[in-house]
């Protein structure tokens, strides 16, 4: 089931594409219903549905039209290399560290951080705690094992655990080098600088991350050699001063070393 914050706000849409046994078993794993149309009693803000592009989320907020959906986005963003594996450069990759070779991003979200971490050729291990979430993931590594690189070069989309990351990572078999978080912070209170949609829907459907702290704490515990966290450069140092700090455009990268 889903927890209770999700309760009334999402639900699951068929749209007639496809086979209905899937979406059928999509809203019994969420615990949520399932509709075959809309109108304006449904009261749920958020509907899931399967499309040519895979799964999808779509909102209503403010209307009872769907908007345009949002799924996990597999193809590198603008200015990522699109080769395999990508080169280690930029604010990520130096706060990650040249000598790092595992990575946990224990707060995957829509994945993008997760899919460039990837591409640059580190093993990675993602954990989400959102079901929802973790089935947008899951469709989209799906998608991406299906890509002729990623065949020609016999390579496995990164693993996919869904639980509680604090949970999750005390009970991890081995340390990995490095752990990732990128939890969601209160948006800075100026109009001119929105975010963008995909985080928009994320913090509507899911609220902000209230256990920043904690999740901080385990990660420090689990690690083998380092921490790093992103955060909007307005935003105080999560861990307190960090060992290195890396900037990028509007964020930073907080390194954490393990002594």
């Amino acid at each position: 089931m889903l927890p209770q914050n999700y309760t009334g706000k999402l639900a699951v849409f068929y749209q007639g594409q496809g086979t209905l046994l899937a979406f059928e078993q999509l809203a019994e794993r969420l615990g949520v219903p399932l509709y075959s149309s809309l109108n304006a009693d449904n009261q749920e803000d958020f509907f899931l549905s399967f499309s040519e592009g895979g799964l999808k989320l779509f909102d209503t907020v403010g209307t009872r039209r769907l908007s345009p959906g949002l799924g996990v986005e597999i193809e590198p963003r603008n200015g990522e290399q699109r080769s395999w594996p990508a080169p280690k450069d930029g604010a990520l990759a130096q706060a990650l560290g040249r000598k790092t070779r595992t990575v946990v991003d224990a707060t995957t979200g829509w994945g993008q951080d997760s899919l460039h971490i990837f591409r640059m050729g580190y093993d990675l291990l993602c954990i989400e705690r959102s079901p929802v979430m973790a089935e947008l993931l899951t469709d989209g590594f799906f998608r991406l094992a299906q890509l002729d690189w990623m065949q020609r070069l016999n390579l496995d989309p990164p693993r996919l655990l869904q639980g509680n990351s604090i949970d999750l990572l005390a009970a991890l078999a081995t340390q990995p080098d490095c752990i990732y978080l990128d939890p969601m912070f209160p948006p800075k209170r100026k109009k001119s600088a929105l975010p963008k949609k995909a985080m928009v829907v994320l913090r509507d459907l899911l609220g902000d991350d209230q256990d920043k702290e904690q999740l901080f704490e385990a990660a420090m515990q689990a690690t083998g050699k380092r921490v790093v966290v992103k955060s909007p450069d307005y935003a105080e140092p999560l861990g307190g001063k960090p060992s290195q700090s890396f900037q990028g455009k509007l964020l930073r990268y907080d390194v954490y070393l393990k002594g």
